[in-house]
């Protein structure tokens, strides 16, 4: 089980920082997800940037999210 995501920050570049409830700290990644159908639509980076914290992920107001067990181990820890 991965930690809550208390909150999503909107870094350059299609990264993301993840603000878990344990204090971890983590910067994930999105470019190597844009490759598929699902998340087309977040190659628009206005749409990109209305993403949230939703439990142990994230999500975007048409339903898009990320395993969180991806997120969580294929992320780089900031502290």
């Amino acid at each position: 089980m991965t930690p809550i995501i208390k909150d999503v920050k909107v870094l350059e570049n299609y990264e993301l920082l993840l603000i878990y409830e344990n204090g971890e700290e983590k910067i994930y990644d999105m470019k190597p997800n844009l490759q598929y159908e699902c998340f087309s639509k977040l190659k628009d980076y206005k749409y990109f940037k209305k993403v949230h914290a939703c439990g142990e992920t994230i999500e975007w107001e048409e339903g898009e999210d990320v395993c969180p067990e991806d997120m969580y181990f294929n992320s780089k820890k900031v502290k």
